[in-house]
């Protein structure tokens, strides 16, 4: 199953190949038209003493020459001294009559000869533009004849295909999901003997469509299902059938198609498939593009092949909203199968597996980091392991440890800790007690997320971050949900409780406490002045769809909403002030423990809440925050 089959791929390189030779022959034709150019004058070249015109007469005039050669009419002057040596000369191109009588009067032996010349030198300016031209036009013709060839395979799918031969994914690869593994063995026994389906009269489901949030396997367990199943795996993305040419999704989808018909049994696989599975009609100038196009020719052919066939359609999607009713309709994707996040044993299988090709000390609780990442997906916990391992590697460690594995979920959950930022003194100060008052608010309500760990060290995007472990849940009560608003409050109040001004470090705070106060109101109905009613809930994820649609609420409602959202915000920070007011010996413990470690946990912060048992000899200094008057002279009011 893991080893791609020769479809299109064969030819793709052939192709290459015919191009490669085409650029490979124009240098070739350029070596050839160089050699003939180098290689007559390598081996012509002269090995004999250069010396002037004057100097070769001073040697005529002692007596040291014994012949000498002259070339007509270039000036060129060969000679040949009586100890053997050979010079060469530039002279006139004439010589004088005296000098030819000196050399006479030596009784010096005297040549003449013509200029030789290279005929195909002297033929090369005149035939080197035709080569040229003609060398151009036959590279054109090639690099034509391959642009065509790759126009005429455009409507040919691009799906992978994965045959049988070396299956590289079956359940056991797929860690935990026994639900999801148990919806789609149907399909498996299906793919395995049809027949047994067809004597009873029984349809096998055309379509499944896996539905789940991204990085939680859908791929892999599609992947999965043809391994055990041993058929062959045709995987596309939904991305593959869009192009610049119209009706090429179309086509690709027809051939997409018919190399599963060929194949007999086969899994066709889209990854993506909201890219071309959107609700036709939607956007605008009308419904009739590229992208529709291809929709309506993949419904014709889901239409088109029977369910004896032995073609099952998998599909993966994140968005099953969007989708459009018909690619859903009964005969098409008749299963719906989610996937959704690994609960604690799947988080713990996963990690398990995750583990098996690195070292890792056997002291390692993976049930216990399995606890500590709820809401993470499969992909997340690959790349916790992966960081982990990164971060043995950096601390010099042959092996990972339960150490590495709490640095890579701090950096996974609160960000890359920022070594750059240098905060004053103020800040440092304002940072403990904003994230203080994060912490102890959390401590303290019953429903809030338990703390993890608190820390002022300048992390990810935040000058200091209060990190929650939320317990898993999986619906959410009205008291959860206020006390996470008091939560986000917590660093703000605590802020103005103890320096009577705010800063902009709260406003990712007010960002989220906002939309979860709206959604409160406006979707949950958890306000008893709006009632049971769900507002602005129709999903319009279209631009077109956004244009003509209008609100559904008046503007009367719409007030009253917005008078909601602000009253349960108002509620909760009021909450939260009068815990910090009534615990502000805990906020500045808690405070102080921050600027002297920097980082604490949450066990920690809960130790730091009851009043300490011994009195202190100057309770004037007590519970007085560090550095509280140099703050006052910040000019705030």
């Amino acid at each position: 199953m893991a080893s791609e089959a020769q479809g299109p791929e064969p030819q793709s390189n052939e192709r290459r190949r015919g191009t490669g030779w085409s650029r490979w022959s124009v240098w070739v034709l350029v070596a050839l038209v160089l050699a003939s150019v180098a290689v007559p004058g390598l081996l012509n070249r002269d090995d004999s003493t250069e010396i002037d015109y004057s100097g070769l007469i001073d040697q005529v005039t002692d007596g040291r020459i014994n012949s000498i050669v002259v070339t007509n009419g270039t000036g060129s002057i060969e000679a040949e001294a009586i100890d053997g040596t050979t010079y060469s000369s530039k002279g006139p191109v004439e010589l004088p009559e005296t000098d030819l009588q000196l050399i006479r009067d030596r009784n010096i032996d005297v040549q003449f000869r013509a200029e030789s010349s290279n005929p195909f030198l002297n033929l090369l300016p005149i035939l080197l533009p035709f080569v040229l031209i003609i060398g151009l036009f036959w590279w054109m013709q090639r690099r034509a004849q391959g642009q065509m060839s790759g126009i005429m395979s455009i409507g040919r799918s691009k799906a992978r295909t994965y045959t049988t031969e070396r299956p590289d994914a079956g359940f056991d690869d797929v860690a935990g999901y026994k639900g999801v593994k148990q919806e789609i063995t149907e399909v498996v026994d299906f793919l395995k003997a049809p027949e047994r389906f067809a004597a009873v009269g029984a349809r096998i489901p055309k379509g499944v469509l896996l539905v789940g949030p991204p990085g939680t396997g859908k791929t892999l367990i599609a992947r999965a299902v043809a391994g055990e199943a041993g058929v062959p795996f045709l995987s596309v993305t939904g991305s593959d059938f869009m192009e610049m040419f119209v009706g090429v999704g179309a086509s690709r989808v027809r051939d997409l198609f018919q190399t599963a018909r060929k194949l007999g049994r086969a899994i066709i696989f889209i990854d993506e498939i909201d890219s071309i599975g959107r609700k036709r009609g939607a956007g605008l100038g009308g419904g009739h593009d590229e992208r529709e196009q291809t929709l309506n020719q993949m419904l014709a052919e889901m239409d088109g092949f029977e369910a004896t066939e032995g073609i099952v359609m998998m599909a993966a999607t994140n968005r099953p909203d969007i989708l459009d009713p018909a690619l859903l309709r009964p005969g098409r994707f008749d299963r719906q199968v989610v996937v959704p996040l690994p609960e604690f044993e799947e988080r713990a299988a996963i990690l398990r597996v995750h583990v098996q090709d690195k070292e890792v000390d056997e002291s390692i609780d993976l049930d216990t980091l399995a606890k500590g990442t709820p809401g993470m997906s499969g992909a997340d916990l690959a790349n916790l392991v992966n960081e982990a391992a990164l971060h043995a590697v950096r601390s010099d460690r042959e092996s990972i440890s339960q150490a590495d594995f709490e640095a890579a979920r701090d950096r996974v959950l609160m960000g890359q800790r920022r070594e750059s930022v240098a905060m004053t003194d103020r800040e440092r100060e304002v940072t403990a007690y904003h994230e203080g008052g994060h912490a102890l608010i959390a401590t303290l309500f019953a429903h809030a997320d338990p703390v993890h760990k608190v820390t002022i060290l300048p992390t990810g995007q935040a000058l200091g971050v209060t990190m929650q472990l939320p317990e898993e849940r999986h619906t959410y009560s009205q008291d959860y949900i206020e006390d996470r608003l008091a939560v986000l409050f917590g660093g703000r109040m605590a802020e103005d409780t103890v320096f009577g001004v705010t800063s902009t470090g709260a406003a990712n705070d007010l960002v989220q406490g906002t939309e979860l106060a709206r959604r409160m109101v406006a979707e949950w109905g958890m306000s008893d002045r709006v009632g049971p009613m769900a507002w602005g809930t129709n999903n319009q994820v279209f631009l077109g769809e956004d244009l003509v649609s209008g609100r559904d609420y008046s503007d009367e409602t719409a007030r009253v909403i917005d008078e909601e959202v602000e009253r349960i915000l108002r509620t909760q920070e009021t909450r939260a002030r009068q815990a910090l007011i009534e615990h502000r010996g805990a906020l500045d413990r808690v405070a102080a423990a921050l600027l002297e470690r920097e980082t604490i946990a949450g066990e920690e912060v809960a130790k730091l809440i009851p009043e300490p048992t011994e009195i202190d000899d100057n309770p004037e200094s007590a519970d007085v925050p560090p550095n509280s008057a140099s703050l006052d002279q910040s000019g705030s009011d």
